[in-house]
């Protein structure tokens, strides 16, 4: 690794594990929290003005969530690695992260242990999983398909995804159009589209399975 510190780009709607997130990575040579991030949305607002190595993003966020900007952050800037950080020891999270192009899965019970190993391993280009969570993770995803169950991103589209989250979170159909720039028409038959697609029958279960899959927090 060069003498340049890893620029990094802290997301959380916490601000108390910022400031704690922070102090564990300033407090090591060679890492140097850059900028700092409120929510998904927020991120990527800032990632469009700041240069930076190396994103670390709670999973879940208000507005986006950190899997959906780090989704979105693949595609805007190719080179920059990405870590989840969350407090959930959850098999579909640690999927979803993978598949959304982390580099790597911390848990918030021990960043303290292991964030900054997990941020040198990024910026090596290996992937970090807290220890003792593969063989069980590994055994669960088998688990599931053997019995043909679909992951959350392949049943849904993004756009759907997003209306998901938003309606989850309490928005009126208005306010999820203001929110994403189209008709309140698009917007209920996007949610039509999702109680049709999930063989779902309200808000309430939408909701409950927006928490499953780790698009918002319970």
């Amino acid at each position: 690794m060069s003498d340049t510190p890893v620029r990094i780009l802290l997301a959380d709607d916490h601000t108390l594990v910022r400031r704690g997130v922070r102090l564990i990575l300033d407090g090591e040579p060679g890492l140097k929290v850059v900028a700092e991030a409120g929510d998904g949305a927020e991120a990527l607002a800032v990632a469009r003005t700041e240069e930076f190595d190396l994103a670390v993003l709670d999973v879940a966020m208000p507005r986006m969530t950190g899997l959906q900007a780090a989704r979105e952050l693949s595609a805007l800037k190719p080179g920059v690695r990405t870590l989840m950080l969350t407090m959930h020891d959850n098999e579909q999270y640690f999927f979803q992260a993978l598949k959304a192009g982390a580099s790597g899965y911390v848990l918030k019970s021990v960043a303290d242990r292991d964030l900054v190993a997990a941020c040198r391993a990024a910026m090596r280009d290996e992937p970090f999983v807290y220890p003792g969570a593969v063989t069980a993770l590994i055994r669960t995803y088998l688990e599931h398909v053997r019995r043909g169950d679909e992951s959350p991103d392949q049943v849904l589209t993004a756009r759907e995804e997003e209306v998901l989250k938003l309606v989850a979170e309490g928005h009126s159909s208005k306010e999820i159009a203001a929110l994403l720039f189209i008709s309140v028409k698009t917007v209920q038959r996007h949610r039509a589209n999702l109680l049709h697609k999930l063989g779902l029958r309200d808000r309430l279960e939408l909701t409950r399975y927006a928490i499953r899959c780790g698009l918002i927090e319970p």
